[in-house]
């Protein structure tokens, strides 16, 4: 599927804003008095039903659907939307009792028990068949209620379980893998089986990678994860169809957990192209100090899945979230700026988990727009405060961030390189990503996030974080985007391995050799905590960096910087290479955030990107509309007023005041000005 614009929820003028509803841990006397308050935050759409299975099937086949009815009819007569769910995430107790073997068994041969959620076999053919049925009633039912503007299928694909390792499993698998290789010859040749003795003779021989005594063969822990990837995604389509096809005109999405830091299991690239519209739940890394980073990255890789189209925030949280280790609470006004700073990078609105606070659960003691003290709280004052911003901020509907830059990200590569057995268990894919994106966050840089073998030409700027896997046509679409002119920096142990996790031939990095013009003969790994200065060729500011350095043998690449010390001393570390009209940079290194901001300041300069002079933690993000408006966000994360400088007068939407050639921003606030 794909939609030249995202198809928004149905009949929903302003911003989407509130959260999970879940009205039946609560009287119905309650309900009254929620859509009362709802009224009063600015509320627009609400979830229903996300859990509710157990409630609307109480046995199989028997139906209760009067309280959603009361519910649904409540929401439209007070103007609110709702976001209907399939509750395909947790089936009933009854199921479990009928089918034991749909819960899911660990890599060890555990199976888990009824009582948390998300406990599916998502190759169950029962699990299949049941969450048709309830969705196909569903369907039937709501298709045409005035209060649905959108369908919310299952909750959170891929946690807190993906992969399940039964026989079912394992028969999927051997399906699967027929249908991607054809002949067990195709397969052997694909895992490498030569090694250690492994090759297949049989179908019925080849099973999930299980646990065993030593590493498993890579080739099939990748292809597993592929597979588990494909059969989530399998069940969302199925009951997608059923509701394009029973519920025609009302569009259909999921919740993504797109944030590096919330889900591994899932290619994001491949949901994308499958949703109606792309929707994300993002929690904060409480205890990161600077955790409006890892908002922003979430925010802008949710926006490149979506094809730079608008998307929508469905979750996050009012305050803390009760399943990280310390549940730190935010700071006054912290609310509202992550709520905007999402708007900023695409959002259509701000929703949260969840509307009121529940008593009893896993779940007691996260935030919510109606916390357990109740409306006399700080919380409740800042989501009704919220409420109105949002309420002045609707025309910015269907406008486009513009970006400066592209980061690539690849989830095959990033599972590839979890696997055992890697050079150091210090470089961590993740961890380049987040500091590469850091890096240009400071740089105050717009990015979007690519695929290796997406259409780069309209960045002047394209940065490679972690590319350990690398396929032929990857390599090709990069050395294009540098010979048409593009300046491309690449970091450290990218473009080993093929799409088999098999090393290209010849040195590494054997898919970059050309576009890079150097060859690494070996890889160097530093001991933890080792530490080495990179020196600058031409006198510049030295470097800094730890846990990977590496053996680089220029051939055609001009040398920027050297080892100083370390077991590569002497050898070059950073190189730029002139190839058509544009540069590759090779970063053989892991740098520090100083050595990073170097980098990207000397590729911004290649690529004609001048960097603007702002303060450190103020956030600026601009969209722009199909008319010429030009809506520019500035998000203040320090302690300090900052002085935004404008490139035109304008208007400032949540205060209603015109803006001549700058705007302050008070510390911890937000200001969006319009010109």
């Amino acid at each position: 599927m794909d939609h030249p614009r995202y198809p928004r929820p149905l009949g929903l003028a302003p911003l989407a804003y509130g959260g999970d509803y879940n009205p039946e841990q609560w009287p119905e006397e309650v309900w009254a008095e929620d859509v009362r308050l709802m009224g009063e935050a600015g509320v627009t759409m609400v979830s229903v039903g996300i859990f509710s299975w157990a409630l609307l099937e109480p046995e199989r086949g028997s139906y209760e659907f009067g309280w959603l009815d009361r519910l649904l009819d409540l929401l439209h007569a007070h103007g609110i939307r709702a976001d209907l769910a399939t509750p395909t995430v947790v089936p009933p107790a009854w199921f479990y009792r009928d089918h034991p073997e749909a819960l899911p068994v660990t890599r060890e041969g555990h199976r888990h028990s009824f009582g948390s959620r998300g406990a599916i076999c998502h190759s169950s053919p029962a699990y299949q068949h049941a969450a048709a049925a309830i969705t196909e009633q569903l369907a039937r039912r709501y298709g045409s209620h005035p209060a649905v503007a959108l369908w919310h299928v299952h909750n959170e694909y891929g946690v807190p379980v993906s992969d399940c390792y039964c026989d079912e499993s394992a028969a999927h698998f051997r399906r699967w893998l027929g249908e991607r290789y054809g002949t067990l010859k195709e397969l052997n040749s694909a895992w490498g089986t030569a090694f250690w003795g492994q090759r297949y003779t049989r179908w019925d021989d080849v099973r999930p990678p299980r646990l065993t005594p030593t590493a498993g063969n890579p080739a099939q822990q990748l292809d597993y994860a592929r597979f588990t990837n494909d059969a989530i995604l399998a069940n969302f389509k199925r009951e997608r169809d059923l509701l394009h096809r029973l519920a025609p005109g009302i569009p259909v999405t999921t919740n993504f957990m797109t944030a590096l830091s919330q889900c591994q299991s899932l290619d994001y690239w491949a949901w994308g192209r499958e949703v109606d519209l792309v929707a994300n739940d993002h929690y904060l890394v409480a205890e990161d100090p600077r955790s409006h980073l890892n908002l922003a990255m979430a925010a802008d890789l949710t926006r490149s899945v979506a094809g730079g189209r608008p998307w929508l925030l469905l979750e996050h949280s009012t305050g803390a979230v009760n399943w990280q280790p310390r549940n730190l609470a935010k700071r006054p006004g912290e609310l509202a700026r992550n709520s905007l700073a999402h708007v900023a990078r695409g959002s259509e609105g701000a929703m949260f988990f969840q509307w009121r606070a529940s008593r009893y659960g896993a779940e007691k003691f996260h935030s919510a727009m109606l916390p357990h003290a109740g409306t006399s709280s700080r919380i409740w004052r800042e989501v009704v405060s919220l409420g109105a911003e949002l309420g002045k901020l609707a025309e910015i509907r269907d406008s486009l961030v513009r970006s400066d830059a592209a980061l690539l990200w690849d989830w095959e590569s990033w599972w590839a390189q979890r696997l055992e057995w890697r050079p150091s268990v210090d470089l961590d894919a993740r961890e380049r990503a987040d500091a590469w994106y850091a890096a240009t966050w400071d740089a105050h840089l717009t990015v979007d996030f690519a695929h290796p073998e997406a259409e780069l030409g309209r960045y002047p700027l394209v940065v490679a974080p972690a590319l350990y896997l690398m396929t032929e046509a990857a390599a090709r679409n990069l050395r294009q985007y540098v010979e048409n002119g593009g300046t491309l920096v690449v970091s450290c142990f990218s473009g080993i391995v093929d799409e088999h996790d098999t090393v290209h031939p010849g040195p590494h990095p054997g898919a970059l050799r050309e576009v890079l013009g150097l060859a690494v003969e070996e890889f160097a790994p530093l001991r933890a905590g080792q530490e080495v200065a990179l020196a600058a060729v031409d006198g510049g500011p030295a470097l800094r960096a730890d846990a990977w350095t590496e053996y680089v043998v220029p051939d055609g690449a001009e040398v920027l910087y050297r080892y100083a010390d370390g077991p590569a001393a002497g050898q070059p570390a950073v190189t730029r290479h002139a190839a058509g009209t544009g540069h590759a940079y090779y970063v053989s290194a892991r740098l520090d955030a100083a050595g990073l901001a170097r980098i990207v300041e000397l590729a911004s300069a290649d690529a004609g990107l001048t960097l603007p002079r702002l303060p450190h933690d103020l956030e600026v993000v601009e969209r722009a509309a199909e008319d010429g408006r030009r809506y520019l966000f500035a998000v203040n994360h320090a302690d300090t007023d900052a002085v935004l400088p404008l490139a035109a007068p304008g208007t400032e939407l949540l205060t209603g005041t015109p803006v001549p050639g700058s705007v302050t921003v008070p510390a911890g606030g937000t200001r969006v000005v319009r010109y």
